[in-house]
């Protein structure tokens, strides 16, 4: 992955991230996350993936069931946001896969390994959000009361 800043300062940057043949793109985006100390982001992004993981969250087994996407799909559409879970920065990203036939497959991204190439616009925002267990979902989600 090769990332440059476009444009900004003091915590509201704004970086293009882009993913190599290979690339685990939420691996490596929290990463660069964790690199760039983001408490605060959201992304899109746009390319293809040789293959993925999606997730669809069960609420009576409060995780996710896998949805393995085994060949070549076009990313239509990815978006997501970066947060904090404790200091840890934290990626949550959902995709629209377009499959060789028209028909696309839809979900949380849980892994997406890139090919040929995936464009990722990520934009910073000043502040911090914070994330916290939500016991009734077994969830983490986004905790505004916490700022």
């Amino acid at each position: 992955m090769k990332a440059m800043k476009l444009e900004g300062s003091g915590g509201a940057e704004r970086y293009v991230l882009i993913f190599d043949k290979g690339d685990e793109m939420i691996q490596l985006l929290t990463a660069f996350a964790r690199e760039k100390h983001l408490s605060a982001a959201q992304f899109t992004a746009i390319g293809a993936f040789r293959d993925a993981v999606l997730g669809y969250f069960d609420p009576e087994r409060k995780d996710y069931r896998r949805i393995p996407v085994p060949s070549q799909v076009e990313v239509v559409s990815l978006l997501g946001d970066v947060a904090l879970k404790g200091e840890e920065p934290v990626v949550h990203a959902h995709a629209v896969l377009g499959q060789p036939d028209g028909s696309a497959r839809v979900g949380h991204l849980l892994e997406g390994h890139v090919w040929p190439t995936l464009e990722l616009i990520l934009h910073e925002s000043p502040g911090a959000l914070r994330k916290r267990h939500d016991p009734e979902t077994g969830l983490v989600l986004i905790d505004l009361t916490s700022r």
